[in-house]
Protein backbone atom coordinates (compact mmCIF):
# COMPACT_ATOMS: atom_id res chain seq x y z
CA UNK A 1 0.00 0.00 0.00
CA UNK A 2 1.20 3.38 -0.64
CA UNK A 3 0.87 6.99 0.97
CA UNK A 4 1.61 9.56 -0.71
CA UNK A 5 1.17 13.28 0.36
CA UNK A 6 1.32 16.52 -1.97
CA UNK A 7 0.70 19.79 -2.37
CA UNK A 8 -0.49 21.01 -5.21
CA UNK A 9 1.13 23.92 -7.03
CA UNK A 10 0.11 26.48 -9.50
CA UNK A 11 1.13 25.94 -13.08
CA UNK A 12 1.22 28.93 -14.09
CA UNK A 13 4.51 28.88 -12.15
CA UNK A 14 6.48 26.21 -13.41
CA UNK A 15 8.60 28.18 -16.00
CA UNK A 16 9.73 30.09 -12.30
CA UNK A 17 9.90 27.11 -10.00
CA UNK A 18 12.02 25.45 -12.99
CA UNK A 19 14.50 28.33 -13.12
CA UNK A 20 14.92 28.04 -9.34
CA UNK A 21 15.23 24.65 -8.95
CA UNK A 22 18.04 24.42 -11.75
CA UNK A 23 20.01 27.58 -10.30
CA UNK A 24 19.86 25.51 -6.72
CA UNK A 25 23.04 24.23 -6.16
CA UNK A 26 21.12 20.51 -5.17
CA UNK A 27 24.50 18.47 -5.53
CA UNK A 28 25.85 20.42 -1.86
CA UNK A 29 29.30 18.20 -2.24
CA UNK A 30 31.93 21.05 -3.39
CA UNK A 31 31.31 22.12 0.14
CA UNK A 32 32.34 19.40 2.00
CA UNK A 33 35.19 19.67 4.79
CA UNK A 34 36.03 16.30 5.44
CA UNK A 35 34.58 12.31 4.72
CA UNK A 36 30.72 12.46 4.74
CA UNK A 37 30.72 16.28 5.90
CA UNK A 38 27.26 17.45 5.53
CA UNK A 39 25.92 13.86 3.92
CA UNK A 40 22.39 13.69 5.78
CA UNK A 41 21.67 17.44 4.96
CA UNK A 42 22.59 16.76 1.27
CA UNK A 43 19.98 13.76 0.73
CA UNK A 44 17.17 15.08 2.66
CA UNK A 45 17.61 18.60 0.34
CA UNK A 46 18.01 16.71 -2.65
CA UNK A 47 14.35 14.87 -1.54
CA UNK A 48 12.87 17.64 -1.45
CA UNK A 49 14.22 18.94 -4.73
CA UNK A 50 13.15 15.54 -6.01
CA UNK A 51 9.78 15.58 -4.70
CA UNK A 52 9.61 19.34 -6.02
CA UNK A 53 10.15 18.55 -9.08
CA UNK A 54 8.14 15.81 -9.34
CA UNK A 55 5.29 17.31 -8.30
CA UNK A 56 5.65 20.31 -10.95
CA UNK A 57 5.99 17.60 -13.54
CA UNK A 58 2.64 15.91 -12.87
CA UNK A 59 0.81 19.08 -12.67
CA UNK A 60 2.69 20.23 -15.66
CA UNK A 61 1.69 17.07 -17.83
CA UNK A 62 -1.72 17.06 -16.64
CA UNK A 63 -2.18 20.78 -17.44
CA UNK A 64 -0.51 19.79 -20.85
CA UNK A 65 -3.28 17.14 -21.37
CA UNK A 66 -5.77 19.60 -20.53
CA UNK A 67 -4.47 22.15 -23.14
CA UNK A 68 -4.48 18.68 -25.54
CA UNK A 69 -8.15 17.77 -24.92
CA UNK A 70 -9.33 21.99 -25.48
CA UNK A 71 -7.13 21.87 -28.53
CA UNK A 72 -8.76 18.73 -30.03
CA UNK A 73 -12.38 19.98 -28.88
CA UNK A 74 -11.54 23.45 -30.73
CA UNK A 75 -10.68 21.20 -33.71
CA UNK A 76 -14.18 18.78 -33.17
CA UNK A 77 -15.93 22.09 -33.39
CA UNK A 78 -14.07 23.74 -36.58
CA UNK A 79 -14.75 20.37 -38.63
CA UNK A 80 -18.80 21.08 -37.58
CA UNK A 81 -18.35 25.00 -37.99
CA UNK A 82 -16.84 24.40 -41.46
CA UNK A 83 -19.48 22.01 -42.82
CA UNK A 84 -22.43 24.31 -41.38
CA UNK A 85 -20.97 26.96 -43.93
CA UNK A 86 -20.44 24.40 -46.54
CA UNK A 87 -24.30 23.52 -46.32
CA UNK A 88 -25.20 27.18 -46.54
CA UNK A 89 -23.47 27.80 -49.28
CA UNK A 90 -25.16 24.57 -50.79
CA UNK A 91 -28.19 26.32 -50.04
CA UNK A 92 -26.87 29.72 -51.64
CA UNK A 93 -26.63 27.30 -54.93
CA UNK A 94 -29.80 25.86 -54.64
CA UNK A 95 -31.33 29.12 -54.85
CA UNK A 96 -29.56 30.19 -57.42
CA UNK A 97 -30.35 27.11 -59.35
CA UNK A 98 -34.10 27.85 -58.42
CA UNK A 99 -33.83 31.32 -59.76
CA UNK A 100 -32.50 30.18 -62.81
CA UNK A 101 -34.96 27.47 -63.42
CA UNK A 102 -37.55 30.23 -62.89
CA UNK A 103 -36.48 32.65 -65.43
CA UNK A 104 -33.79 34.06 -63.30
CA UNK A 105 -31.53 34.47 -66.00
CA UNK A 106 -33.90 37.33 -67.57
CA UNK A 107 -34.20 40.53 -66.49
CA UNK A 108 -36.50 41.52 -63.76
CA UNK A 109 -38.82 44.00 -65.96
CA UNK A 110 -39.03 40.97 -68.91
CA UNK A 111 -40.55 38.46 -66.49
CA UNK A 112 -43.30 40.71 -65.40
CA UNK A 113 -44.22 41.33 -68.65
CA UNK A 114 -43.71 37.17 -69.43
CA UNK A 115 -45.80 36.44 -65.97
CA UNK A 116 -49.22 35.36 -66.09
CA UNK A 117 -49.61 36.58 -62.43
CA UNK A 118 -46.83 39.49 -62.44
CA UNK A 119 -47.86 40.07 -58.47
CA UNK A 120 -47.40 36.24 -57.60
CA UNK A 121 -43.85 36.77 -59.51
CA UNK A 122 -43.11 39.68 -57.24
CA UNK A 123 -43.98 37.62 -54.20
CA UNK A 124 -41.72 35.15 -55.35
CA UNK A 125 -38.74 37.16 -56.07
CA UNK A 126 -38.89 39.30 -52.59
CA UNK A 127 -39.08 35.63 -50.86
CA UNK A 128 -36.47 34.19 -53.43
CA UNK A 129 -34.19 37.71 -52.11
CA UNK A 130 -34.98 37.53 -47.89
CA UNK A 131 -33.70 33.56 -47.92
CA UNK A 132 -30.77 34.45 -50.10
CA UNK A 133 -29.92 37.60 -47.70
CA UNK A 134 -30.44 35.30 -44.44
CA UNK A 135 -28.71 32.78 -45.74
CA UNK A 136 -25.64 34.70 -46.97
CA UNK A 137 -25.96 36.57 -43.26
CA UNK A 138 -25.95 32.93 -41.83
CA UNK A 139 -23.01 32.52 -43.31
CA UNK A 140 -21.07 35.24 -42.40
CA UNK A 141 -21.61 34.88 -39.07
CA UNK A 142 -20.53 31.49 -38.91
CA UNK A 143 -17.50 32.48 -40.65
CA UNK A 144 -16.90 34.99 -37.92
CA UNK A 145 -17.55 32.11 -35.49
CA UNK A 146 -14.79 29.43 -37.23
CA UNK A 147 -12.22 32.51 -36.91
CA UNK A 148 -12.86 32.70 -33.48
CA UNK A 149 -12.52 28.87 -32.78
CA UNK A 150 -9.84 28.48 -35.18
CA UNK A 151 -7.66 31.25 -32.47
CA UNK A 152 -8.75 29.29 -29.66
CA UNK A 153 -7.63 25.94 -31.41
CA UNK A 154 -4.66 27.86 -32.31
CA UNK A 155 -3.74 28.84 -28.41
CA UNK A 156 -4.57 26.23 -27.07
CA UNK A 157 -2.68 24.21 -29.35
CA UNK A 158 0.42 26.56 -28.69
CA UNK A 159 -0.24 26.60 -24.35
CA UNK A 160 -0.23 22.44 -24.77
CA UNK A 161 3.24 22.71 -27.20
CA UNK A 162 4.54 25.09 -24.55
CA UNK A 163 4.13 22.49 -21.54
CA UNK A 164 5.16 19.71 -23.33
CA UNK A 165 8.37 21.32 -23.63
CA UNK A 166 9.07 22.88 -20.34
CA UNK A 167 8.10 19.54 -18.90
CA UNK A 168 10.61 18.19 -20.91
CA UNK A 169 12.82 20.28 -19.08
CA UNK A 170 11.63 19.45 -15.36
CA UNK A 171 11.44 15.90 -16.31
CA UNK A 172 15.72 16.27 -17.22
CA UNK A 173 16.14 18.39 -14.05
CA UNK A 174 14.33 15.52 -12.11
CA UNK A 175 16.76 12.94 -13.73
CA UNK A 176 19.78 14.86 -12.74
CA UNK A 177 18.29 15.54 -9.12
CA UNK A 178 17.62 11.17 -9.02
CA UNK A 179 21.13 11.17 -10.24
CA UNK A 180 22.85 13.45 -7.26
CA UNK A 181 20.87 12.05 -4.66
CA UNK A 182 22.19 8.55 -5.39
CA UNK A 183 25.35 9.19 -5.11
CA UNK A 184 24.89 11.02 -1.64
CA UNK A 185 22.59 8.34 -0.39
CA UNK A 186 25.57 5.68 -0.91
CA UNK A 187 27.75 7.59 0.34
CA UNK A 188 25.38 8.21 3.73
CA UNK A 189 24.80 4.33 4.14
CA UNK A 190 28.37 3.61 3.98
CA UNK A 191 28.68 6.10 6.51
CA UNK A 192 26.42 4.85 9.08
CA UNK A 193 27.47 1.48 7.99
CA UNK A 194 31.34 2.75 9.02
CA UNK A 195 29.96 4.18 12.50
CA UNK A 196 27.83 1.13 13.82
CA UNK A 197 30.95 -1.12 12.95
CA UNK A 198 33.31 1.14 14.74
CA UNK A 199 30.33 1.40 17.70
CA UNK A 200 30.59 5.14 17.73
CA UNK A 201 27.15 6.48 17.33
CA UNK A 202 27.14 9.81 14.72
CA UNK A 203 25.89 12.67 16.36
CA UNK A 204 22.58 14.39 15.66
CA UNK A 205 22.64 16.49 12.32
CA UNK A 206 19.88 19.21 12.17
CA UNK A 207 17.98 19.24 9.11
CA UNK A 208 15.63 22.11 7.95
CA UNK A 209 12.29 20.95 8.95
CA UNK A 210 9.52 21.14 6.65
CA UNK A 211 6.37 23.46 7.01
CA UNK A 212 4.42 21.59 8.90
CA UNK A 213 0.73 22.34 8.80
CA UNK A 214 -0.70 22.70 12.09
CA UNK A 215 -3.53 21.04 13.26
CA UNK A 216 -3.03 16.91 12.69
CA UNK A 217 -1.93 15.62 16.30
CA UNK A 218 0.05 12.57 14.59
CA UNK A 219 1.29 11.47 11.28
CA UNK A 220 2.84 8.87 9.73
CA UNK A 221 6.40 8.05 10.67
CA UNK A 222 7.26 8.45 6.65
CA UNK A 223 5.61 10.84 4.40
CA UNK A 224 5.82 8.06 1.14
CA UNK A 225 6.32 4.66 1.76
CA UNK A 226 5.59 1.14 0.25
CA UNK A 227 4.46 -1.15 3.69
CA UNK A 228 7.07 -4.17 4.00
CA UNK A 229 7.14 -6.96 7.19
CA UNK A 230 4.02 -6.11 9.43
CA UNK A 231 3.47 -6.69 13.46
CA UNK A 232 3.61 -10.02 14.56
CA UNK A 233 4.71 -11.92 11.16
CA UNK A 234 7.51 -14.70 11.41
CA UNK A 235 10.90 -14.94 9.73
CA UNK A 236 14.32 -16.49 9.89
CA UNK A 237 15.57 -13.16 11.03
CA UNK A 238 13.19 -12.79 13.92
CA UNK A 239 13.85 -14.32 17.28
CA UNK A 240 10.51 -15.24 17.70
CA UNK A 241 7.70 -12.26 15.98
CA UNK A 242 8.23 -9.53 13.96
CA UNK A 243 7.86 -6.66 16.54
CA UNK A 244 6.70 -3.53 14.87
CA UNK A 245 5.66 -2.17 11.06
CA UNK A 246 8.16 -2.28 8.50
CA UNK A 247 8.24 0.98 5.96
CA UNK A 248 9.86 0.47 2.67
CA UNK A 249 11.79 3.42 2.01
CA UNK A 250 15.19 4.60 0.33
CA UNK A 251 17.92 5.57 2.07
CA UNK A 252 18.22 9.01 3.45
CA UNK A 253 14.13 9.37 3.06
CA UNK A 254 13.15 11.78 5.92
CA UNK A 255 11.46 9.90 9.21
CA UNK A 256 9.33 11.44 11.41
CA UNK A 257 8.17 11.94 14.77
CA UNK A 258 4.38 10.24 14.61
CA UNK A 259 3.36 12.83 17.42
CA UNK A 260 4.51 15.26 19.97
CA UNK A 261 7.01 13.76 22.70
CA UNK A 262 10.06 13.53 24.61
CA UNK A 263 13.82 11.87 23.12
CA UNK A 264 14.20 9.57 25.38
CA UNK A 265 17.06 7.38 23.62
CA UNK A 266 19.27 7.86 20.39
CA UNK A 267 21.78 4.45 20.06
CA UNK A 268 23.42 2.61 17.29
CA UNK A 269 24.59 -1.11 17.31
CA UNK A 270 22.72 -4.19 17.70
CA UNK A 271 19.96 -5.48 15.66
CA UNK A 272 18.27 -2.44 15.01
CA UNK A 273 21.47 -0.05 14.30
CA UNK A 274 20.71 3.37 14.68
CA UNK A 275 17.73 4.16 16.57
CA UNK A 276 15.57 6.30 18.15
CA UNK A 277 13.10 6.10 21.00
CA UNK A 278 9.99 9.21 21.87
CA UNK A 279 8.38 8.96 25.03
CA UNK A 280 4.69 10.43 24.14
CA UNK A 281 1.95 11.74 27.02
CA UNK A 282 -0.01 8.81 27.55
CA UNK A 283 2.30 5.62 28.55
CA UNK A 284 3.37 5.54 24.62
CA UNK A 285 7.01 5.10 23.37
CA UNK A 286 7.69 4.69 19.37
CA UNK A 287 11.13 3.56 18.21
CA UNK A 288 12.64 4.45 14.88
CA UNK A 289 15.36 1.72 13.73
CA UNK A 290 17.76 0.82 10.94
CA UNK A 291 18.77 4.48 10.84
CA UNK A 292 21.10 6.09 8.68
CA UNK A 293 21.42 9.35 10.53
CA UNK A 294 19.92 11.29 13.19
CA UNK A 295 18.86 14.17 13.64
CA UNK A 296 17.76 15.28 17.43
CA UNK A 297 19.59 14.69 20.85
CA UNK A 298 18.75 12.71 23.84
CA UNK A 299 16.00 14.75 26.03
CA UNK A 300 15.49 17.08 23.03
CA UNK A 301 11.18 17.97 22.50
CA UNK A 302 9.81 16.71 19.24
CA UNK A 303 6.68 17.65 17.30
CA UNK A 304 4.28 15.77 15.07
CA UNK A 305 6.04 15.81 11.62
CA UNK A 306 9.29 17.01 12.89
CA UNK A 307 12.25 15.30 10.91
CA UNK A 308 14.16 13.23 13.64
CA UNK A 309 16.26 11.19 11.49
CA UNK A 310 16.72 9.42 8.07
CA UNK A 311 15.83 5.92 7.21
CA UNK A 312 18.94 2.97 6.41
CA UNK A 313 19.63 -0.24 6.47
CA UNK A 314 21.81 -0.64 9.71
CA UNK A 315 21.89 -3.24 12.00
CA UNK A 316 19.93 -6.32 11.18
CA UNK A 317 18.56 -5.35 8.38
CA UNK A 318 18.00 -7.02 4.82
CA UNK A 319 17.86 -3.53 2.84
CA UNK A 320 16.98 -0.08 3.20
CA UNK A 321 13.72 0.44 5.46
CA UNK A 322 12.36 2.16 8.59
CA UNK A 323 11.35 -0.16 11.30
CA UNK A 324 8.98 1.46 13.57
CA UNK A 325 7.82 0.20 16.60
CA UNK A 326 4.86 1.36 19.44
CA UNK A 327 5.70 0.21 23.03
CA UNK A 328 3.48 0.74 26.23
CA UNK A 329 6.92 1.12 28.03
CA UNK A 330 10.39 2.48 26.93
CA UNK A 331 12.16 -1.62 26.56
CA UNK A 332 11.52 -4.28 23.75
CA UNK A 333 8.91 -6.97 24.82
CA UNK A 334 5.85 -4.20 24.93
CA UNK A 335 5.41 -3.51 21.36
CA UNK A 336 1.64 -3.16 20.29
CA UNK A 337 0.97 -3.25 16.54
CA UNK A 338 1.66 -0.12 14.71
CA UNK A 339 -1.07 0.17 12.35
CA UNK A 340 -4.58 0.05 14.50
CA UNK A 341 -2.61 2.26 17.17
CA UNK A 342 -2.02 4.71 14.55
CA UNK A 343 -5.53 3.66 12.93
CA UNK A 344 -7.23 5.02 16.54
CA UNK A 345 -5.47 8.70 16.37
CA UNK A 346 -6.56 9.38 12.99
CA UNK A 347 -3.65 8.15 10.50
CA UNK A 348 -4.67 4.98 8.37
CA UNK A 349 -1.87 2.97 6.28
Amino acid sequence: MCSSRRRPLLVPVLLCALALLAARPTDGMDGDTGPGAGLGPQVARLYEDAAKATRQYEDGRREAEAQRSKALEYERRLDGQRQKIDAMHEDLGRIARAQYRDGGGLPLTARMLLADDPEELMRGQRAVSRANLAVDRAIGKNLRAEARLADQEAGARAAWQALEKRNAGLAKLKKEIESKLEVVRSRLEGQADSSVAAGACPGAVRLDQPDVPSGPSWVAPVEAYELSASFGSGGSRWAHRHTGQDFAVPVGTPVRSVGTGRVLKVSCGGAFGIQVVIEHAGGYYTQYAHLAAVAVDQGDRVDAGQWIGQSGSTGNSTGPHLHFEVRVTPDMGSALDPVPWLSQRGVPL
